[in-house]
Parts: structure tokens; C-alpha cells; sequence
């Protein structure tokens, strides 16, 4: 009987040991997930709390995460800043120069002048070139009012003057001082300005503007 008390007896705390020891074991089970699961809780928490403060980095610009073709975009608008930069600063040189202005297709380049009191300004132009012409062989100069070369003068002359050939009033044509150079004093229209056109005769090209001067007063008139 004291021997079957015993053993059993011995069960009942082998049996306590392993019910304390199966209690202990879940606890710590417990614990362990209840401190994963806060701690990823805790993650996501910090991430979103972070995402907006990232956003709003962002928004102030101390984070700058922009996609390539913006970058290709931002590239090309400020090639195009520049070029418009360059184009205002030749127009604002251009506007600036008081020696350049703009007749017909023309820029006029002002010269100095040949000391005629009448004369306010006096041009001249690289973009000048012979008008054409219907004539071949040796040209001579023909001040005959109509004929061909009288018409291909007129013609030159519009074009230094930068007027229109329908609208332009020719006052006066002579001769330039040489064989194959000429003069014409002109106006536009009703318009009081005057001009006196100095002209040239190139070989198989017509005739061709040199010099331009625009006159206080028309002395032809």
C-alpha cells in the first residue's frame, strides 16, 4: 500500500511539474506574438506616419524624385528660355543701335553722310542687290522717260527707298556722275519724307542700290 501511495503520488507531481511547465511554455508563447504583432503594428504605424511627412518634403522641394521625360522636358523649356533670351537681346541691340533701320527686306546701316546740309541721314546696305534686267550686250545708260533702262532705274531706285514702285513719286532722275551710275529723288505717296537714291549699273545683273539719303526737305519739288 505505501508503495502504490508513492508512486502515485510521484505522478501527481511529475503531472504538476508538466501542467506548470506546459502553462509556462504557453505564456511565453503568448508574450512572443502579442510583442511580433505590436511590433509590426508599430511599423506600419511609423511608415504612414512618415509617408505624409515624405509627401510633404516633397511639396517644399526637399526631395526632388522627378520622372526622366520631365527632366527631358524641364531640359528642352530651358533651351527654348535661352534662345528667346539670345532673340530679345539681338532685337533689343537691333532696337538700341540708332545707326540700323529696316527698309523693305533690307537693313540699312547708317553712313557718314557727304556733308550736304540737306541731308539727314544717309544708309547704305549689304542686302542690296542688282534688280534684273531685260537688256544684253553694252549697256548704256538711257534717261528717256519709259524706255527700258528708265524702268529698271525706277525700279532699283523703290527698292533702296524701300517704298513701293506702284506708290512712289519720282522727282527727279539724273545722271550719278559716271556712265553707269545714276540718281533719283522720291517720295511715298503724299508722305512728306524724301529720299535721294544712288544707283549703279552692274554688268548681266540691272541696276543696284549703293547708297540712300533721306533729305530734310524735298529739293526737287
Amino acid at each position: 500500500m505505501g508503495s502504490r501511495f508513492n508512486q502515485r503520488d510521484q505522478k501527481r507531481k511529475v503531472n504538476k511539474i508538466y501542467n506548470i511547465a506546459i502553462t509556462i511554455v504557453s505564456i511565453l508563447i503568448v508574450i512572443v506574438a502579442v510583442t511580433i504583432f505590436l511590433s509590426d503594428d508599430g511599423t506600419e504605424s511609423k511608415k504612414a506616419t512618415t509617408e505624409p511627412k515624405q509627401i510633404s518634403d516633397e511639396k517644399q522641394g526637399k526631395v526632388v524624385d522627378k520622372p526622366a521625360g520631365k527632366e527631358e522636358e524641364t531640359d528642352s523649356e530651358k533651351e527654348e528660355a535661352e534662345e528667346d533670351g539670345k532673340a530679345t537681346e539681338e532685337d533689343t541691340e537691333s532696337e538700341d543701335g540708332t545707326d540700323t533701320e529696316k527698309a523693305g527686306d533690307a537693313k540699312l546701316v547708317e553712313v557718314e553722310g557727304s556733308g550736304d546740309g540737306n541731308v539727314a541721314a544717309t544708309y547704305t546696305s549689304e542686302g542690296w542687290k542688282p534688280v534684273g534686267t531685260k537688256q544684253s550686250g553694252e549697256h548704256t545708260t538711257s534717261f528717256q522717260k519709259g524706255s527700258v533702262d528708265w524702268n529698271e532705274m525706277s525700279k532699283a531706285i523703290a527698292f533702296g527707298a524701300g517704298i513701293d514702285e506702284g506708290s512712289m513719286k519720282l522727282w527727279w532722275l539724273q545722271n550719278g556722275g559716271s556712265p553707269n551710275t545714276a540718281i533719283g529723288t522720291v517720295s511715298e505717296g503724299a508722305s512728306p519724307k524724301t529720299f535721294r537714291v544712288h544707283i549703279e549699273w552692274v554688268d548681266g545683273s540691272g541696276w543696284k542700290p549703293v547708297k540712300v539719303e533721306e533729305l530734310k526737305t524735298n529739293d526737287k519739288r
